[in-house]
């Protein structure tokens, strides 16, 4: 079974190579794509079943035993974000097929349009997986590599100028995680993160808390975290859509992944609940307060998807396992319904011409069905009974109350507050693009919107419901993945020989 580990690596990475080589010949790119996604999907799958059954799935890559090698580890968090990444991918990608993307065109140069996002897809499962900080830094700067790419396609004005911001922040905050990495292997010798569990207990108290806050800084940009967010709403609308579905669904939880990983495995004991949970307080107001000044459905969505962050931070605050099972369940939740509306979007973009909510209106008569697809997500982000956004808030806000404390009170204050405004914004864009009278930009001729970018959506959406239905066994999955986040032992037994120092 682990021979399986490398392959939602692999397999993206081959598939580049190979839709790289058929450039000459769209319709074969889309196939290898869709089949390297719909193969990943599968694998990873299979290595959650195994990983919640049997404990983490390992990999000595080349051979080479831990800590000398490059280990992989499938463990429950690694195995469920592998899984919701590669739905959600897949689905953006069928979408983008339907959109266009994958067919010749004057203004986007989509011949690497597949071998890029396959590339970002390999850097965002190997991200996951990563056993050590330096295969964590690696799988990040594929992914941002192939994100450069990605969001300035087309070339135009507006997304080179906001594509730069985001490039420079990008690496702005690699160098940061890179300097860390060189400072952690300086003080233990080592970047194994099994390893470093250890070895990092043994370090004084201000060296260790140094690492700690340069590490939680390099994430805290990738993740969007208040106050190094200003970059996202900015960066995030100029690119096309299915580019910015998965950018907002997927880019930034890689960020969140990698705090839980670190905060839990290297730097237990929540040294830093507080910082934590006051940061998560502000990124909830200050991103809901932004979406509810702005006009444009993506750059309103851009700043819920900062406000949202603020919901894992806080279960990371916690660092319970009430807290932790929470926001491992919100990540899955917001990375679907996240994805979801940004495809809305575009599908509102597509039919009326525009995002701006100052010239669209009347689209609940003249697109029914778009209605819906943007009502269910909207109304699940914003927490409604009985959807998944409800359940994954009331875990959090429960184990804020259970903590007993007044900071995690008030956190459980401010994330009621984000979530009755997020609730209004969705009803703003809800009655506006909706149920007002058209405006300009829907008196031009009607559009037919594609039936493969329809029916991805109609399968985000879907998936979105499908968390609420299975919200007992995925609650039973994260919390098993929380108590063994906060145990340590069964990853570090699973990647270390015993003995290892």
């Amino acid at each position: 079974m682990s021979r399986l580990v490398p392959l939602p690596v692999v397999v993206p990475l081959l598939g580049a190579a190979l839709t790289l080589l058929l450039f000459r010949w769209p319709g074969l790119q889309r196939v290898v794509s869709v089949t390297c996604l719909a193969v990943t999907l599968v694998v990873a799958a299979v290595l959650l079943v195994q990983a919640y059954r049997h404990g983490p799935v390992v990999v000595q890559v080349g051979g080479w035993p831990a800590p000398v090698g490059i280990v992989l580890v499938a463990d429950q968090l690694a195995a469920l974000m592998l899984v919701v990444s590669s739905a959600v991918t897949l689905c953006v990608l069928l979408y983008s097929v339907g959109q266009g993307q994958g067919d010749f065109g004057e203004t986007v140069p989509v011949t690497i349009y597949h071998p890029t996002y396959l590339v970002l897809t390999a850097g965002v499962t190997n991200a996951f997986l990563a056993g050590d900080l330096f295969n964590l830094f690696v799988g990040f700067e594929i992914l941002l590599a192939a994100s450069f790419v990605l969001i300035t396609l087309g070339g135009t004005e507006t997304r080179i100028r906001t594509g730069s911001t985001y490039v420079v922040v990008s690496i702005l905050s690699s160098m940061i995680f890179l300097a860390s990495v060189g400072l952690v292997y300086a003080a233990t010798g080592t970047l194994n993160m099994a390893q470093l569990a250890h070895r990092l207990d043994a370090l004084p108290d201000g060296v260790r808390l140094t690492l700690q806050l340069m590490l939680l800084l390099a994430f805290g940009v990738k993740a969007a975290v208040f106050p190094l967010s200003a970059w996202l709403p900015d960066s995030y609308p100029t690119a096309p859509a299915p580019v910015t579905a998965v950018f907002a669904g997927l880019l930034t939880k890689v960020g969140v992944y990698a705090i839980i990983r670190t905060e839990t495995l290297l730097f237990p004991g929540g040294q830093l609940a507080g910082p934590l949970m006051v940061v998560a307080g502000l990124t909830m107001l200050v991103g809901i307060l932004g979406a509810v000044a702005q006009s444009d459905m993506k750059r309103l969505f851009s700043f819920t998807l900062v406000s949202h962050i603020g919901y894992m931070i806080f279960g990371v605050g916690l660092s319970t396992v009430a807290g932790l099972s929470g926001a491992i369940f919100y990540v899955v939740h917001h990375i679907t319904i996240q994805t979801t509306l940004f495809l809305v979007a575009g599908l509102v973009e597509e039919r009326a011409g525009s995002t701006d909510l100052r010239r669209i209106g009347g689209l609940a008569r003249a697109a029914p069905l778009l209605g819906v697809l943007f009502f269910v997500p909207a109304m699940n982000l914003a927490g409604i009974p009985p959807f998944s956004g409800f359940l994954g808030k009331l875990g959090l806000l429960q184990a804020g109350v259970a903590a007993g404390e007044p900071l995690p009170g008030a956190l459980v204050a401010a994330g009621t507050v984000t979530s009755l405004l997020t609730l209004y914004v969705a009803s703003r864009v809800w009655n506006i693009a909706f149920w007002r009278a058209p405006q300009l930009a829907t008196t031009e001729p009607v559009v037919r919107l594609p039936a493969l970018m329809v029916g991805a959506t109609i399968a985000l959406v879907g998936l979105g419901l499908a968390l609420t239905v299975v919200a007992g066994p995925l609650f039973d999955v994260t919390a098993d993945a929380a108590v063994d986040l906060r145990e340590r032992t069964p990853y570090i037994r699973s990647v270390l020989p015993v003995g290892a120092p």
